[in-house]
């Protein structure tokens, strides 16, 4: 898969959840052309004094996609990040990411950018994003439209890093393919 084959509705007319899933599309999109097409070395390069690479970004967004898209539906995170400690060790994805295999690395986001629009997709219909989500605080409680646009806030700021270190791999710049 590339940037390509991910989807982006036409929204020009829409009301709230299709302007949020579009947005969410796009910036998709954006991520997969800032981090795709690179080779192991490439996406594991680092620009001291970050640690940051682009690999880690890509397992990083793909756990985001994962663990958000859970939150909204009121279930458990699923494999790898239930297994694996994800959650215990922050760390874990980026410092990981650093011995994937680079088709493997974009496999896992590319299923889990998949799994997340269809799941945000379903729960639209089910009930829209006013749902509210409890998570056991008392003081927090959250609803379905929170949560989808902290999803869009982690890829706007992960996709400027993005930026800034594909410009330094290879000198890709701009702000959407073609």
């Amino acid at each position: 898969m590339e940037w390509r084959d991910l989807p982006l509705a036409e929204c020009l007319r829409g009301g709230e959840v299709e302007m949020l899933q579009f947005a969410v599309d796009r910036v998709r999109r954006q991520f997969a052309w800032k981090t795709g097409g690179l080779s192991a070395e490439q996406l594991r390069r680092e620009y001291p004094p970050s640690t940051m690479t682009l690999a880690g970004l890509v397992k990083h967004m793909a756990f985001v996609e994962a663990g958000f898209t859970a939150r909204a539906a009121g279930q458990p995170v699923g494999p790898p990040w239930d297994v694996r400690g994800w959650v215990e060790n922050d760390n874990w994805g980026w410092e990981s990411a650093r011995i994937d295999d680079p088709q493997e690395l974009y496999a896992l986001w590319y299923r889990s950018a998949e799994r997340s629009r269809a799941t945000w997709a379903e729960l639209a219909a089910d009930g829209g994003l006013d749902v509210e989500i409890d998570e056991g605080d008392p003081d927090w409680v959250t609803s379905r439209r929170r949560i989808l646009i902290d999803l869009l806030e982690e890829y706007l700021k992960h996709t400027g890093h993005a930026d800034v270190l594909r410009e330094a791999v290879d000198g890709l710049r701009g702000n959407d393919p073609e």
